[in-house]
């Protein structure tokens, strides 16, 4: 499983990947940005801006037994986030903007699943996932309500966005799981009654 830094690690992978694919004369001035509330008031004059909006518990497996380390070192079992992102299209032009956006969504479909090396190569850290890990990028709908807080909160127009969640980034512990001694014997001692 992964380290802490995993969520951002994923983010930077999306754009990282995004960046190096971009076909460049037809988008010589794209750019690739993560982005926060904020940057939504003032947004990039052409690119591809990737915004986490949530992130959630993975229900398909919540329970995950505890990690091994490399040395055979227990520690607390994972915790399998799904992290849930907006990926919207910048541009001066309706036509360039929906270029941008049906290049993006092609690019990511083509690589739905993200090995360990693309995971580890954009972040300043290596080895933030181990060898073998894998991040699932699926096509997702944002809820209304969270579109509602979304666009309520930034005071803007939506632009030309979709939704994307990266399924099952594992965050391991640090911390070794308190386990009682094994049982070493077991006494029984029976005990006669005597009736009065």
């Amino acid at each position: 499983m992964a380290t802490f830094q995993a969520i951002a690690a994923t983010g930077q992978a999306i754009l990282g990947m995004l960046a190096d694919a971009c076909p460049k004369p037809e988008f010589a001035g794209a750019r690739f940005e993560l982005y926060q509330v904020n940057n939504f008031r003032s947004p990039m004059q052409e690119g591809i801006s990737l915004y986490l909006y949530r992130v959630s518990i993975g229900g398909a497996r919540r329970k995950l037994p505890p990690t091994v380390g490399p040395n055979g070192e227990r520690y607390r079992p994972a915790i399998p986030l799904d992290l849930h992102y907006m990926i919207s299209a910048w541009a001066q032009t309706a036509v360039k903007q929906q270029r941008l956006l049906g290049w993006a969504i092609r690019t990511l479909e083509d690589l739905p699943i993200f090995p360990t090396t693309l995971l580890n190569h954009y972040g300043p850290e290596t080895e933030i996932f181990r060898l073998g890990e894998t991040v699932e990028l699926i096509f997702d709908q944002m809820t209304l309500q969270d579109m509602n807080n979304l666009w309520s909160s930034t005071r803007v127009h939506p632009p030309l966005s979709v939704n994307y969640v990266a399924r099952m980034v594992g965050i391991e512990s640090i911390i070794e799981p308190i386990e009682g001694l094994p049982v070493q014997a077991r006494v029984i001692e029976a005990e006669q009654v005597v009736s009065r």
